[in-house]
């Protein structure tokens, strides 16, 4: 039996969840304004792009709509970048 294809939006997505993971660990090892601000903009694609590799729709909202297993990570990104704000601004308050 051949191999069946892979559709190329699942590259994609994997490829925004590394992302989404390397910026999670720069926010944590170095954080600054910046890196909360590409955190942020990262969680707010991968809640839009994770389609291909979704998982388990945990709430429906409507027939076509739910919060899925992967958008968690989203919120656990948002989070991450808040926290990393945070600490950027007491940081920067204790230096001056």
């Amino acid at each position: 039996m051949p191999a069946q294809p892979v559709d190329p939006s699942v590259f994609h997505a994997l490829v925004l969840l590394n992302l989404l993971f390397i910026t999670g660990a720069w926010c944590l090892a170095r954080p600054t304004y910046r890196a909360a601000v590409i955190m942020a903009a990262v969680s707010f694609a991968w809640f839009m792009w994770n389609g291909p590799i979704e998982g388990r729709v945990l709430v429906t909202i409507n027939i076509h709509h739910g919060f899925t297993e992967s958008d968690i990570l989203s919120i656990v990104g948002v989070v991450i970048a808040a926290v990393t704000f945070m600490r950027t601004r007491e940081r920067r308050r204790y230096e001056e």
